[in-house]
């Protein structure tokens, strides 16, 4: 079902339309996945530049006195987004007049079910989320899908009183599940199909796929689970 994007949505991001794509003989694809793959949906370059873009938004955000930054880089996923989103930042702070240092941490949100909490997530990888007081925070996600899982986690991050919190997805996919969290900042708006690639996994497969690309059935079988 085709779900259509919000003006919102649509003055954050790259609208990616339903049924787009290029053909996969036109990139440089490892042969593990060259068999694999129905289309590429956004090519390595344009993730590139995309992120660029982003890393001038997000630092244009922050208020001149804000002297650090403190990037929680959600793991596993979101690993290659963060490095070249950070990188980019960097750089643009080191060509301008911007006194503020940058720091990484990386983190697991996961969710746990028992008799006391039911859907409740849980940040692994900051012992103290105390440290957080004060400090301006940027969660960088791979995709957002429900935005049920993004939803819990900023309310648990805010109970310790961050300064600010704001969350750069690489990608939030258009889902007639979502709950309609919407990041701050986003790099694509792209249809609700299998994306995987540029960190994005099946089965631990395809991370390092330097392009986002929707995996076909016969991959879908062949990188299962046994």
């Amino acid at each position: 079902m085709r779900m259509s994007v919000s003006p919102e949505v649509a003055s954050k991001c790259l609208v990616i339309p339903d049924k787009s794509g290029y053909d996969t003989n036109m990139f440089n694809i490892p042969v593990k996945y060259a068999s694999f793959l129905e289309k590429i949906l956004i090519p390595n370059g344009l993730v590139k530049d995309r992120t660029h873009k982003l890393a001038v938004d997000i630092l244009g955000t922050l208020p001149s006195e804000c002297k650090g930054l403190v990037v929680l880089c959600v793991l596993k996923g979101g690993y290659k987004f963060c490095s070249e989103l950070v990188d980019a930042m960097e750089k643009f702070i080191c060509s301008s007049d911007i006194n503020m240092s940058i720091k990484v941490e990386f983190i697991r949100l996961k969710s746990y079910h028992n008799v006391s909490s039911t859907g409740e997530i849980q940040v692994i990888g900051l012992s103290d989320l105390s440290v957080l007081e004060g400090k301006h925070v940027l969660i960088v996600e791979d995709i957002v899908d429900t935005g049920m899982t993004m939803t819990k986690a900023l309310k648990l991050i805010n109970e310790y009183t961050p300064a600010s919190v704001q969350c750069a997805s690489l990608l939030l996919k258009r889902t007639d599940k979502s709950c309609g969290y919407i990041p701050e900042f986003i790099g694509f708006s792209c249809p609700d199909e299998f994306v995987l690639g540029y960190g994005l996994d099946y089965n631990e497969f395809f991370r390092d796929l330097p392009h986002i690309g929707v995996i076909n059935d016969a991959g879908i079988e062949h990188f299962k689970e046994h």
